[in-house]
């Protein structure tokens, strides 16, 4: 049997598939650090300890965020995080964003 091979969707440079499907644009601020903090696995009891917020608030934009990015679950949620963090985080120190944290062996030198 012939192997069929697939051209990997992320081959072209500065093509990302996964950005031009998921709208983070109708999201709020806020929606969008609860999905940037999704992608860490935190709990809702941790996410709201984070954001100082209540539970049920985390709950809240929780359903939002999964309601507005069409996403049928919270782990496919955390996945669309993990692959967004340079859209979705604003920290200038983020290593992940391009930047160095004050602690990483790379500043140190």
């Amino acid at each position: 049997m012939k192997q069929v091979v697939l051209n990997c969707p992320y081959r072209d440079p500065g093509r990302d598939p996964i950005a031009k499907t998921v709208r983070l644009d109708r999201l709020t601020g806020r929606e969008r650090q609860v999905l940037l903090l999704l992608g860490s696995g935190m709990n809702n009891t941790e996410l709201s300890g984070e954001l100082q917020i209540a539970e049920r608030t985390v709950k809240a934009h929780t359903a939002r965020v999964l309601e507005k990015l069409e996403l049928p679950s919270r782990l496919e949620a955390a996945v669309v995080s993990v692959l967004l963090h340079e859209a979705l985080c604003e920290d200038p120190g983020c290593v992940r964003g391009g930047g160095e944290a004050e602690d990483s062996p790379a500043s140190a030198a």
